[in-house]
């Protein structure tokens, strides 16, 4: 392309891109993820709105870096200050680059000379995403940094180490896990005879319930919410229907006996958490044994108390351990963490209720006893 037909072509498209700026950027904020509770929610139409223009500059030859780089800049102070994932701002940004792209098909430039402009825009998206990420991550470093700092001036016992690097680090696991998980769930709904999408879901539940154990260590992470009325036969079937691929992988008969109208006053998420931590650990015992295995939760109340009891006739824990496994940091897994069991005993306590464990080569029994309604 000659150096004149060039310059025409940008003129066409800087002025197709004026005349069409307030389509554009309607038609981008029905596109975009922005959550209720975000401080700077509106903040990101208008940043939006000085990308836009700042493309129709890279376009007509006149933008500079460090106008990229200043809202970059802006925007990354902006996702960390309202504690953000900041692949919501990604995902943003690519919903405009492909409006964009897919938008100036509809100009008078030639489709063969077109590719010179998306690329060109595109390069800028690129270098836009690099400079926020970039700023955002060295931020959040920042951050982390003077929390672990804190942490090794103030804090000398390795709960309080594990608890604080939980707030700290695990959040940011978090993150990513999260928008990763959202986006399987677009997968899945647009995408539903896909195969392998249930057992992605499965494994990022279960790496999603991994992190969850190692942030209730942090008593920060232990405000909860209020206490609400909850059905433990309801609360059961959560269970059993977020377990059910390694129900069915390990071949595990599953039972359970509930006196009618059990109802306890909970933080619901916080026992789901002990729940599912029990159950998980039961169908990880009977693997280990011959068929038939068996898993058996039963809930019933006597004398004011709540009683549920989650059993397994995998193989029978050793006496000397029985006495051990609430402890934090205590596994007989190769691969596990030693807080599981713990964070199931903290969490039954704060509730007001004990959690005990008995075991022989029949049957293995965990029981919570909470205070009944």
């Amino acid at each position: 392309m000659d150096r004149s037909l060039l310059e025409s072509h940008k003129k066409i498209l800087v002025r197709f891109l004026e005349e069409q700026q307030s389509h554009f950027l309607s038609e981008w904020h029905r596109t975009i993820f922005i959550r209720k509770v975000d401080p700077h929610k509106e903040k990101i139409k208008e940043n939006g709105t000085q990308m836009y223009s700042l493309i129709k500059e890279a376009v007509g030859g006149k933008l500079s870096d460090e106008s990229m780089k200043a809202l970059a800049h802006k925007v990354a102070h902006e996702r960390l200050e309202a504690n953000s994932n900041i692949g919501d701002f990604v995902y943003n940004v690519n919903a405009g680059r492909s409006l964009l792209v897919r938008n100036i098909f509809h100009t008078d430039i030639p489709v063969k000379d077109l590719g010179f402009f998306i690329s060109h825009m595109n390069q800028q998206f690129d270098v836009f995403i690099y400079y926020a990420v970039t700023q955002y991550t060295n931020l959040k470093n920042k951050v982390i940094s003077e929390k672990n700092t804190y942490i090794h001036e103030n804090h000398k016992d390795k709960l309080a180490l594990l608890g604080q690097m939980s707030s700290s680090f695990v959040h940011e696991f978090r993150n990513p896990l999260t928008s990763v998980m959202g986006f399987v769930k677009l997968l899945k709904n647009d995408h539903p005879e896909l195969q392998y999408l249930d057992i992605i879901n499965h494994e990022l539940n279960q790496l999603n319930f991994r992190i969850t154990q190692f942030l209730h260590t942090s008593k920060a992470d232990f405000n909860g919410t209020e206490k609400e009325d909850t059905e433990i036969a309801k609360l059961f079937d959560d269970i059993r229907e977020l377990t059910y691929p390694s129900i069915a992988e390990s071949d595990v008969h599953v039972g359970s006996s509930f006196e009618d109208g059990l109802v306890i006053s909970t933080y619901r998420d916080e026992l789901k958490q002990v729940l599912l931590n029990l159950f998980i650990n039961s169908i990880d015992a009977l693997k280990q044994k011959d068929k038939p295995r068996n898993l058996l939760v039963k809930g019933f109340q006597e004398n004011g108390e709540a009683f549920i009891s989650i059993s397994n006739n995998g193989p029978a824990i050793p006496p000397e351990n029985i006495s051990t496994i609430f402890e934090p940091f205590f596994t007989t897994k190769e691969l596990g963490t030693g807080i599981g069991l713990y964070v199931c005993k903290k969490i039954v306590e704060k509730h007001g209720g004990s959690i005990t464990c008995s075991s022989n080569e029949e049957m293995t029994v965990f029981t919570i006893t909470l205070p009944a309604l």
